[in-house]
């Protein structure tokens, strides 16, 4: 009987059907990874998951306690200052601007819209609460303080919306771009050094003299009276600030001149006190010659 031979030594690759028509031995499959082994790599991936989802929550927590304590008290106080505000409106405004700032006819217009910036200017300013009904409402010392102006501002915004102050400095250090768009855009009403004018039908342009930087800044965006508003587009909030640094730093510094009148300029005041001063000799002149006789 012939000798079995090795099919693969012979041939070189292992052949469908085997040399004496078998078919060859299956090859034997690899063994599957035991239950043990994929329990294993299952717990380190649910290790892995845990340590990120408590990772994940940590920081979460943290991040939501510091933002809670970091915020909180501000949000409280600005709760806290709508509701002062509100009792400082029923008690002094609801009069004559009504329930919901809608208006009493006869009393007084309406506030929705206006915004705290109005409300800031007109009661820091002591024209509101008004004492009546006029042409024009004067500028006198203001019935509330700071806080309770900027309460009784953020009630009003809180109703009815409208302009707000800007938060920051409200001076802008280019004095000399301040001074040009302060002659181009309001000395022709304040004149120019702020000393302010006489109107029409009763009417007065207020002294800048007195004037904070907010109220310069709330004038600027409310209107005031017969004073227009200066949107963004007609005058940027940085020119504001210039515009509100030049007055304040012309205030601020002493007229170069000396004593001059409202610096109005060296040529002009000479000549009135040149025309002054001869008047005033004229009338020493007529009553000393009165006496005389």
């Amino acid at each position: 009987m012939k000798e079995d031979f090795d099919v693969d030594d012979e041939i070189g690759f292992e052949p469908a059907v085997s040399a004496t028509g078998t078919d060859p031995a299956p090859k034997p499959e690899k063994p599957a990874r035991s239950g043990r082994r994929r329990t294993r790599g299952f717990g380190r991936r649910l290790a892995a998951s845990t340590v990120l989802a408590s990772a994940l929550i940590g920081t979460g927590a943290a991040y939501a306690a510091f933002a809670a304590s970091s915020g909180a008290s501000s949000t409280a106080s600005g709760a806290e200052d709508i509701a002062t505000g509100r009792q400082l409106y029923e008690t002094s405004c609801i009069t004559c601007h009504g329930a919901n700032l809608q208006g009493v006819s006869g009393r007084g217009p309406t506030i929705l819209g206006v915004g705290s910036a109005s409300v800031y200017f007109q009661v820091s300013t002591g024209r509101m609460p008004a004492v009546g009904q006029g042409a024009d409402t004067q500028r006198k010392e203001a019935k509330f303080d700071e806080v309770q102006t900027e309460q009784l501002a953020a009630y009003v915004q809180s109703v009815g919306g409208g302009p707000e102050l800007p938060a920051g400095s409200l001076r802008d250090p280019n004095i000399a771009a301040g001074g040009s768009l302060y002659r181009l855009n309001c000395a022709s009403c304040h004149g120019t050094t702020g000393g302010g004018a006489p109107l029409s039908a009763g009417k007065v342009v207020p002294s800048l003299v007195g004037a904070s930087d907010k109220q310069m800044y709330a004038a600027m965006i409310t209107g005031p009276e017969s004073m227009p508003i200066f949107s963004n587009n007609q005058i940027t909030p940085d020119e504001k600030r210039q515009i509100i640094a030049y007055v304040q730093t012309l205030k601020a510094s002493a007229d170069p001149g000396g004593a001059g009148i409202d610096r109005i300029g060296p040529v002009s005041e000479a000549i009135v006190i040149w025309v002054g001063g001869v008047g005033a000799l004229m009338v020493a002149i007529l009553w000393i010659g009165a006496k005389s006789q």
